[in-house]
């Protein structure tokens, strides 16, 4: 598969969703490398403030005993480059809707309730073993101004030295993916949807749902 210059600064490649074994590493191989994970839109709930603790757990406030409603899930990946190099200097902001389909962005107008416990956005580098590690809930679908239904989805907002990467994510066998505004648009933007979709994960706590997803970065 050729890759050209032009389809890589369109975004019109796919993202990558690759499992931590060695086969599905070369088998998502390129004659050019891995493939990056394709920009996508900021959207209108990019956050307007960020917690001043780098928290990688949203399912609660620093100091405080209540818990976030809704499906815990931790999810896990890698960030590197269309070589498979880790990036040990990447950073990531991530933001998403709570349980109940509510971000925490008071521009949305969403009448889902708020929950108080829930974080909705952080921002953390990978850890030692340039990978990283987030404990949140499942978000829910909400409607959007066109009026049909977004399927539940996490924002990425990654950066390494002067490459920025923004990124939507999916959840595998979701009602809403097939007619999602934008998951169900990706094959005719020239990328595969199940790219954008992450795996499910093992986990040995009770309780908990775990995914993967990996990131490539174009740098």
């Amino acid at each position: 598969m050729t890759i050209s210059r032009r389809q890589i600064m369109a975004g019109a490649i796919a993202a990558q969703a690759i499992g931590t074994s060695g086969r599905a590493l070369a088998e998502s191989m390129t004659p050019k490398g891995l493939l990056p994970t394709g920009q996508e839109t900021l959207g209108p709930f990019f956050p307007v403030r960020i917690p001043p603790t780098h928290d990688q757990d949203l399912t609660h406030f620093p100091g405080k005993t209540g818990r976030a409603k809704g499906q815990i899930i931790e999810l896990t990946g890698r960030v590197m480059d269309v070589k498979g190099n880790p990036l040990p200097q990447a950073q990531m902001l991530i933001w998403q809707a709570n349980a109940a389909g509510r971000y925490v962005n008071p521009v949305d107008t969403n009448t889902a309730p708020i929950d108080p416990n829930f974080l909705g956005v952080t921002s953390f580098g990978v850890d030692a073993k340039r990978r990283y590690r987030l404990r949140t809930v499942k978000p829910g679908a909400y409607p959007e101004p066109s009026g049909t239904m977004r399927t539940p989805h996490i924002h990425f907002d990654v950066t390494n030295a002067d490459y920025r990467l923004v990124a939507q994510m999916y959840f595998p066998g979701e009602a809403l993916n097939e007619h999602d505004l934008l998951l169900s648009t990706l094959a005719s933007r020239h990328r595969k949807p199940e790219d954008a979709i992450c795996k499910p994960a093992k986990t040995s706590e009770p309780n908990m749902l775990a995914f993967e997803w990996n990131i490539v970065l174009l740098t």
